[in-house]
């Protein structure tokens, strides 16, 4: 190994965990130090404004305890700066040892998921359906717009804050349809049990109409053939369809 990539390899040690490594040798320490900086305060900066609850809730010195450990510790797979979110949230899900010194929220990695779909829905490319028939949806089989993501936790992650933080989850779980608006905002609603488990069962079903569908959810339900389940899950067919989480295929 030559001196340059040993420089280099000192420098990268040393960015990423300064209070075990030392700048290399050659180097300037106050200059060495600014980099330091650079980096940890734009990784800080780049995912602060994605987990704004989050930081609010464990505060700025747990903040910069959970950076520090992720530019130590992980090593993320993406060059792409609006993809670090995601590593962040691999990182707290991945590494048990994260969590295990100190007293962090079990719901830590809940709430940060969640604050992170948002991000991710106002980034996508992803385009909204096409305007079609509302009386199609029980003739043809459905989609779920990939700007419309069902969600189940554990916690009540839409109600944490640091003023609510419950130290044991609900004996449900919650249900969550998380979707982008044509304004481009994100709207969060709950689910549910049989709403959440419709649009599940559409991803598991793609070859089903509507009709079908629900048949199969008043299958699952213990009540086939109801023709007020049949009502109530046909209006709710066309909610989604005119909030643009359904299509028609």
């Amino acid at each position: 190994m030559d001196n340059l990539e040993q420089q280099q390899r000192a420098l990268t040690r040393y960015l990423r965990d300064p209070e075990n490594e030392t700048p290399p040798a050659a180097m300037n320490a106050a200059r060495v130090n600014v980099y330091r900086d650079l980096v940890f305060n734009n990784v800080s900066q780049l995912l602060g404004g994605t987990f704004p609850v989050l930081i609010r809730i464990i505060g700025d010195q747990r903040w910069r305890t959970l950076i520090r450990g992720f530019l130590r510790d992980y090593r993320a797979q993406t060059p792409k700066f609006g993809e670090i979110a995601e590593e962040f949230v691999g990182y707290l899900a991945s590494e048990p040892a994260v969590l295990s010194a100190g007293e962090w929220p079990t719901f830590l990695v809940e709430l940060a998921h969640y604050e992170w779909v948002e991000m991710v829905l106002q980034q996508s490319d992803a385009e909204p359906f096409s305007a079609s028939d509302p009386a199609l949806l029980v003739e043809r089989p459905l989609q779920v717009s990939a700007l419309a993501w069902p969600l189940a936790y554990t916690w009540p992650v839409q109600v944490l804050s640091p003023d609510h933080q419950p130290s044991t989850p609900p004996a449900q779980p919650t249900l969550l349809l998380v979707r982008r608006a044509v304004d481009f905002g994100v709207k969060f609603s709950e689910l549910s049990p049989l709403a959440w488990r419709l649009l599940q069962r559409i991803g598991e079903f793609p070859a089903l109409n509507g009709r079908e569908q629900l048949e199969g959810l008043a299958m699952e339900a213990g009540l086939p053939g109801t023709a007020s389940f049949m009502d109530s899950g046909l209006a709710l067919l066309r909610q989604m369809h005119a909030d643009g989480v359904l299509g028609v295929v």
